[in-house]
């Protein structure tokens, strides 16, 4: 029942700019929609992964919302909502603070603060702060950027890793870098809106998490491939 609702969230989002409000252009009311859904076989299990994002609103004030998971083994191992105000601040960045929700694995919430936007060489950034309601505080940071082989084929590297200034016992995360997912993303565009993709990524706990994990007999994770679509309004 979970693993329906967050795939139903996913692609329910809004999924197409808005009319434009009267007055002038800055005053228009717009909204984009971006989810891809991908399938890996890896550690013996099928795993499925989600991930999406979109907003609405103007240049300067946005409504962001966002959501990932992994459903490994037909059971949903990870799930988040957040629900951010975005506010544009510098050039091509904005402040954003909200609220993040996990369903999965020990429902709890979050008090979120960060930015996001582009950095030079049009590095698509992200670096947010949570600040757990029982005590625990994580930092996230994500880059990516696309490279253009022709029109439609798209390579994009990307690396995302959390950093904890706490330790989260009941998630057995230790304080410092706990998790790396790094790797490349190819995408073929069969529309500007629709693009199946093959991407080669390694995820797995690094540093005293994956210590705590091996002592616990668990496996840390590494390299998977995967397979999936990605579709944006």
């Amino acid at each position: 029942m979970i693993a329906r609702l967050a795939i139903a969230l996913l692609m329910a989002a809004p999924a197409a700019a808005a009319e434009p409000m009267a007055g002038h252009d800055h005053d228009r009311l717009l909204s984009f929609t971006r989810g891809q859904v991908d399938y890996a076989r890896a550690r013996g299990e099928d795993i499925i992964t989600f991930d999406g994002e979109g907003w609405i609103g103007g240049d300067t004030h946005k409504f962001w919302w966002k959501t990932e998971g992994d459903i490994d083994g037909g059971a949903v191992s990870r799930a988040e909502i957040q629900a951010l105000y975005s506010r544009n601040v510098w050039a091509f960045f904005d402040i954003q603070a909200g609220f993040r929700g996990d369903i999965e694995p020990d429902g709890r919430g979050y008090a979120v603060i960060g930015v996001q936007g582009l950095a030079p060489y049009l590095l698509d950034t992200e670096a947010h702060l949570f600040l757990g309601f029982k005590g625990d505080v994580h930092i996230r940071l994500r880059q990516s950027f696309d490279l253009l082989l022709t029109n439609r084929l798209i390579v994009t590297p990307q690396v995302e890793t959390d950093l904890w200034l706490t330790d989260a016992p009941e998630r057995r995360v230790r304080a410092g870098f706990s998790r790396l997912e790094g790797g490349v993303q190819a995408r073929y565009e069969i529309s500007r809106k629709f693009a199946p993709y093959l991407a080669v990524m390694y995820d797995a706990a690094v540093g005293p998490t994956a210590t705590l994990a091996r002592a616990e007999g668990r496996d840390p994770g590494g390299w998977r491939v995967s397979v999936g679509v990605r579709s944006w309004f």
